[in-house]
Parts: structure tokens; sequence; C-alpha cells
């Protein structure tokens, strides 16, 4: 079955049922004449992510007879990052990463995502109207790389361009060059001037990585970082609009910010099918046979709504794949939580009375096998004046002074506890008293 074209992207869901009938794993095409084998169970999909030796990263085989063109390439082929390497070429590369991410101190991220939220939706918020897919959740994400990655503004917009291109199958082998000069331009210019940033930290770790490895390191990152994130806060803003659970008073049963966030990570998790993986023979797995170095796809979607998992109650839930599991788990999972969740609860504080412009299934969801992503998010409000912050001073230290250097890589989880929930709200409007509860105000 095909995982592109736009009945795919209307429904993904139909489709995930009918591979079902194959079992845990089922035949699919990824892009026009390029198979894979789609791991649609949750038990299965964590006996592969858990057996790297049995099902390893690297692409390079299967590559190899890929014509140059191949549409889905780019998003699969190898680079010497984290994500297509095992054992101890991965835990050096991933060592970089989570030393690297455990600088940004989750205080000073947090200030500066609500400080870029307010000033994004002041520029909508007296129109009434507005498309918060280009207005808000890309742009927040984009600003936010830039500020992680002290990456200039018009630099990160032709990075995420490319980007986002790859994603879509919109020329991707001529977005994949691009997106290659734009990292060597940023690695030229953090090799000139290092700052505090992802980067100049990456060059100065102790695992002196190659210029190659930086930029590949760099575009795993901004990978994770940009496309996802902006589907993960549309997603979810979609689901507090559209959802009867999510619409009422606290004190009626709707669910926190942060519980709403968990269901669109279990059921619209934005990397929809992705971690590939390529057995080094041929092997028998849960009935199928997979063949040697052709694509093994994790359908996270597909196995977060496994009919096995019905019964599971999933309000503090984050046994989700979502961030996929075992070594290869999303190792920036936490600030991409705190992004997100304040993302969402800046938006609903400041327009309390925000709906959808139109009925939630004329929402229309762009084609692509990894993704799941709207086009457009139209909503409508009452205006108002949003009072913006000062940006912060010149010269202050936004992170951890000490870099965290460490020998190994500490072990991936595949969940995080459950917050304490949020105590009851008297009436509407609820948005605002629950973003103040979550800040602490």
């Amino acid at each position: 079955m095909p995982l592109y074209g736009p009945e795919f992207a209307a429904d993904p869901a139909a489709t995930y049922q009918a591979l079902r009938e194959h079992g845990p794993v089922a035949p699919v095409e990824l892009a026009p004449g390029v198979p894979a084998s789609l791991v649609v169970g949750y038990s299965a999909a964590l006996d592969v992510l858990r057996n790297p030796s049995a099902f390893p990263r690297d692409p390079r085989q299967w590559q190899a007879k890929m014509p140059p063109d191949c549409p889905v390439l780019p998003m699969m082929m190898y680079r010497p990052n984290c994500l297509f390497t095992d054992g101890a070429q991965h835990a050096r590369l991933r060592a970089v990463v989570t030393d690297s991410l455990a600088r940004v101190d989750a205080n000073a991220l947090r200030a500066h995502v609500e400080r870029t939220a307010d000033r994004l939706i002041a520029r909508f918020a007296r129109d009434g109207e507005a498309d918060l897919l280009g207005a808000y959740a890309q742009l927040l994400p984009l600003m936010m790389f830039n500020h992680l990655y002290g990456c200039p503004p018009e630099l990160g917009d032709r990075l995420v361009v490319a980007m986002r291109d790859i994603f879509d199958l919109v020329e991707p082998e001529k977005a994949n060059a691009e997106l290659t000069r734009c990292m060597l331009e940023l690695v030229a210019l953090k090799r000139q001037r290092p700052g505090q940033d992802m980067p100049s930290w990456m060059m100065a770790h102790p695992a002196r990585l190659t210029d190659e490895e930086l930029i590949h390191q760099l575009i795993v990152l901004m990978g994770a970082g940009t496309e996802p994130e902006k589907n993960l806060i549309a997603n979810g803003i979609r689901l507090l609009l559209a959802d009867d659970r999510f619409a009422g008073t606290l004190s009626g049963g709707s669910l926190p910010v942060e519980e709403a966030l968990d269901e669109v990570l279990w059921t619209d998790p934005p990397m929809a099918n992705y971690s590939a993986s390529y057995p080094v023979e041929d092997t028998d797995f849960a009935g199928v046979r997979l063949p040697a170095a052709e694509p093994v796809v994790i359908s996270f979607s597909a196995a977060n709504n496994d009919p096995a998992l019905a019964g599971q109650q999933r309000s503090g839930n984050r046994a989700h794949l979502a961030w996929s599991a075992g070594v290869h788990s999303c190792p920036a999972q936490q600030p991409a939580r705190l992004i997100a969740s304040v993302a969402m609860e800046k938006i609903l504080d400041a327009l309390p009375d925000m709906r959808l412009a139109v009925p939630v299934d004329q929402l229309v969801w762009r084609p692509g096998p990894f993704h799941r992503a709207l086009t457009a998010l139209p909503v409508r409000f009452t205006p108002v004046a949003v009072p913006v912050h000062p940006d912060e001073s010149p010269g202050e230290t936004r992170w951890n002074d000490q870099p965290t250097p460490s020998s190994s890589t500490p072990p991936a989880v595949t969940s995080t506890p459950s917050p304490r929930p949020s105590p009851p709200a008297v009436r509407r409007p609820w948005w605002s008293s629950l973003a103040r509860l979550w800040r602490g105000r």
C-alpha cells in the first residue's frame, strides 16, 4: 500500500487499519518504486527499536541500489550522525548532542520561548483571524532554532525551507543540496566567530567532530527541531480547539495542555513513520520474511494506536513511541516538549475565545510518508492587544557556563514521569488560568 499521495494524507488511519490485516509488519511503498516493510504493531516496534544489532541503522547497502533522484533518499540516506550509526560510533556522536543539550538552561529557554511567542502573537492579535500554522507554529520553532544555533535569520529561513521540501518530497535532491550548502555556511561562520550556541559547543566537544560529522549532526537536530516541532504545536492546538474533552472548564472535566500534548503524541505524532533500519541478513520477524538490507520503517502513529493497547489509560501515560525508543530515542524530547507546551499555553492565554475558522474535517493535511502535517490552521478570535516583553540584554549569558562532556551516552528512556495534575479552576476562560498555573504564577 502507498504511504504517499492525498488519499493517504487525508486518512492515514484507514491505511494503517488495512495494513494490520497482514499482522504487525506489512509491505508498503514509501514512494513509487520504493518498497519497505512498515511495523504497525506496538510490541513489534519496540522489539525492532531495542535490538540495533539485528536492525542496524546504516542504509548504505540499500542506498547503493537507489537512483540519485529517489524522492525519499534525502530523508533516509546515510549521514555520519547519531541517527544513522550504531555501536561505539553512535555513542560517540550521541554524546556530543546530549552534552551540548545539557548546556541549555530550561528556565532561560522557557523565558525565550515566552518572549518569542508574545512577539509573534502581537503581529496578528488585533486582526481577529490568523493562519496559526504559518504565522505562529512554523515561525516559533524557526526562531528558537536560530537562537539555539546562533544562526542569522536569513540563513535560518533557507535551512527551514530546504528541510520542509525534503519532508514534502518537493525536489528533494535540490533541497538536500541547499541544506548542505547552508550548513557549510553556518559551520564556517562558527569557526570564525564561536559563541554560546549549539554549533560552537559541538565544535569544542572532546569527541572532536570532523566538519562533515558536525554538519550532519546539525542537520539531524535541525530536522527534528523545526518541521516536527511545528507540526507538534499545530496538531496540539487543533486538538485543543476541536476535541470536546479539551473545550470546557477544567472543573467540567477538561485536560490541561500537557495532557493534550501527550494525546497528540499518542494519536497524531508529528513524525508518523520513520526510524528505518536494515536487517543484516534475511530475517524471520513477526511472521514475515524481511529481506536483508531493505528498509524496515517504524510507524510511530500506527504502533501508538495499536488495538492491543486499547484498554490502557492514556492520561498521564508517556509510553508512546513518538520520541522513538531504545538507544536511538530522541535526545531532545525535554526541550521539544517545553517549547511546544509553552507555545500552546501562550496562544490560548492570549486568545481565550479562539476557535477554528473551518470545520475540523475541512482541514487539509500535507502529503508525504514521514510526517503528519497540516497545510494551514485558520482560526478566528476577538481582536486583542498583546504586550511584548523587551529582548535580552546584549551579552546576556543564556545558558549554563560550564560544558558537561561525558565519556559515554546515558541510557535512553522510553517514558517520563507524569506531571502532577493541575488544580481545578472555577470558570472560563480557563486557558488564562491554566497558563498562569503552569508557569507558577
